[in-house]
């Protein structure tokens, strides 16, 4: 499979190095806004051949798959392109920043038999299937938490009067898009659909979000997702049932898992993640272009995310239209930040 890649950022040397280790593949495009910058990375990455210009990637018959690694605010229009020329394509987390933009793109490769996938490591991981044969063993579910929280080097620029693309609210990101999209979709992945959603945030002084959290409720369990790009954890993830609990560490992307049942000592499970650990993303990828369908789970888990963060986001006025928040409605604390908002 030829593949075409458009971003430039740390995560596009994960792929390259993880797509050097996947049979079959190609790496035949860099696309860059300017060619100087695509030279560069082709030259960089050793692909093919390099590409400025959209139409021309979208049109070019020697390309089957397009990985996009770019801003989020990008991702829809660039996703539309490959799918309107024929690309299968492969986007990085979040796919797009709406539940809504996700399925009129899902809706239009239908139609044309395409693929698409969303990025997402975890979902899969080789050891997922051992995570998910373990929850049955804890009993009723009661409690679950996913902590991820990155300090992030963008932060500490912001702080100094750096205002970077993460912290920009128009390229839709925040600690929401791009850390706490993980935990939902852990989140989702395992539990589904929630019955409830009650969240909060604190935001920076340009409307977008620094930390948060979200309580959901699956019957009589409660299911916490809490993220921050101002802080550092290494907190695992935990479910917990009435039969004992199951830790993931580190979180978001586990190396092992450790089952707890009361009164038995705690088992130990490594995970084989194993390094490049990309490629197990990219090997079902290119399984999956062959009968597109194939892909209708992780799909529905990418919207099930969505539909997630779409609710925190109209909870706690995260808008990515407004370069900066309405200031007569909100109350600054002196440190860069905004006071916390409550659920609504």
């Amino acid at each position: 499979m030829r593949f075409a890649v458009i971003g430039s950022n740390f995560i596009v040397d994960w792929f390259v190095a993880a797509a050097k280790t996947c049979e079959g593949l190609t790496l035949h495009t860099a696309y860059s806004r300017t060619f100087e910058q695509a030279a560069l990375n082709a030259q960089k990455w050793g692909f093919y051949t390099a590409c400025h210009d959209l139409d021309t990637l979208a049109h070019d018959p020697d390309i089957d798959a397009v990985y996009i690694a770019s801003p989020n605010a990008c991702h829809f229009d660039q996703v539309k392109r490959m799918l309107l020329s024929g690309k299968h394509v492969l986007c990085e987390k979040p796919f797009v920043p709406s539940a809504a933009e996700f399925e009129t793109l899902l809706t239009l490769a239908q139609s044309r038999n395409l693929l698409l996938l969303e990025a997402m490591r975890p979902a899969h991981l080789p050891g997922i299937s051992a995570i998910k044969a373990c929850i049955p063993l804890l009993g009723t579910l009661r409690y679950a938490e996913f902590p991820y929280a990155q300090y992030s080097s963008r932060y500490q620029k912001f702080r100094q009067g750096i205002v970077e693309n993460a912290f920009d609210p128009t390229f839709a990101g925040g600690a929401l898009m791009d850390i706490g999209i993980y935990c939902i979709h852990w989140m989702a992945m395992l539990f589904g659909k929630p019955d409830s959603i009650r969240s909060a945030a604190a935001f920076l002084d340009y409307s977008i979000d620094l930390n948060g959290m979200a309580l959901c409720e699956y019957g009589s369990m409660q299911a916490v997702a809490r993220y921050s790009k101002a802080h550092y954890s290494d907190s695992p993830a935990v479910i917990e049932g009435e039969n004992g609990h199951l830790t993931l560490s580190p979180f978001p992307i586990p190396q092992e898992m450790k089952l707890h049942i009361r009164e038995k000592d705690p088992v130990a499970f490594p995970l084989a993640t194993g390094q490049k650990d990309m490629r197990y993303e990219i090997q079902r990828f290119m399984e999956m272009a062959a009968n597109p369908s194939s892909a209708a789970d992780y799909q529905a888990v990418t919207l099930q995310t969505l539909r997630i963060t779409d609710a925190i986001r109209a909870q706690n006025d995260i808008d990515f239209k407004k370069k900066k928040r309405n200031e007569t409605q909100t109350s600054f604390n002196g440190s860069g930040l905004l006071n916390s908002r409550t659920p609504r």
